[in-house]
This record gives C-alpha cells, sequence and structure tokens, in this order.
C-alpha cells in the first residue's frame, strides 16, 4: 500500500500563499481607490467645483469674487466658533483634572518662573544710586 500524502503539500501551501497575496493586494488596491473617490467626493461638497476665470466677464468676476468672499467669511466665522468651543473645552477640562486631583489629595506643584538674582540686586544698587546721588545734590547746594 502506497503512503497517502498530507493534503497541504507544499506546493499547494505556495499556490495559497500567492492567491492569499494576491487577494489581499487587490483588497487594498479597491480601498485606496475607495479613499480616493471618498476625499475628491468631500473635496468637491465642500468647496464646489472650480469656476472658469479665463472666459468670465468682469460682472460674473465679481460675482464669483463674492461668492468666495461669503464662502470664506461664513468658513472665518465658524472657526472662531470651533476655536472659542476648543478654549472651552479645555478649561473644562483643566477644571476637572483639578477637582479629581483635589479628591485624591494629589496636589500638582505649580512651575514658578526663574528670577534672576542679578536683575534683584542690579535693582537695589540703581536705588542705592539714585539715593547717593540725591543726597550729593543737596551737600552741592
Amino acid at each position: 500500500m502506497a503512503k497517502k500524502k498530507g493534503f497541504m503539500t507544499p506546493e499547494r501551501k505556495k499556490k495559497l500563499r500567492t492567491l492569499l497575496r494576491k487577494k489581499a493586494a487587490e483588497e487594498l488596491k479597491k480601498e485606496q481607490e475607495r479613499k480616493a473617490e471618498e476625499r475628491l467626493r468631500v473635496i468637491a461638497e465642500r468647496c464646489g467645483t472650480k469656476a472658469d476665470l479665463d472666459n468670465a466677464s468682469t460682472d460674473e468676476l465679481k460675482k464669483i469674487c463674492q461668492q468666495y468672499f461669503d464662502k470664506w467669511y461664513g468658513l472665518e466665522g465658524e472657526m472662531f466658533f470651533l476655536q472659542r468651543e476648543v478654549i472651552l473645552r479645555d478649561l473644562q477640562i483643566n477644571e476637572l483634572t483639578i477637582s479629581v486631583s483635589d479628591m485624591k489629595g494629589k496636589f500638582i506643584k505649580p512651575t514658578l518662573k526663574k528670577v534672576s538674582k542679578y536683575e534683584n540686586k542690579f535693582a537695589k544698587l540703581q536705588e542705592k544710586a539714585a539715593k547717593f546721588a540725591f543726597a550729593n545734590q543737596l551737600k552741592a547746594k
């Protein structure tokens, strides 16, 4: 009796691996194409189509510029409110972290600013020099 070979021979394994690689490459390519199409769709949705500026008359150019300005103005307003909302959320997060640290009993030491010793000494020397100059003026008279 001939000994039966295993189901997964090396040739079959190799063929299966190549098929899986091809399938994965196809899926990756499809996913990239889908993402590119989605990106183009979102850009077209947000920005609109490109206006034909070369063949437009001055009135049409003014209208196009007004449309762009209105769109820009609206977006700037949205950006302002979004930035304000982000700042408010940051403040809320900071307050919550402070309250949590208060509950835990762990306090974060604030970072202190370094003060130069020489600046303080220089300011004191200037005060003494001003007093000395004032005293000399009094003596001179």
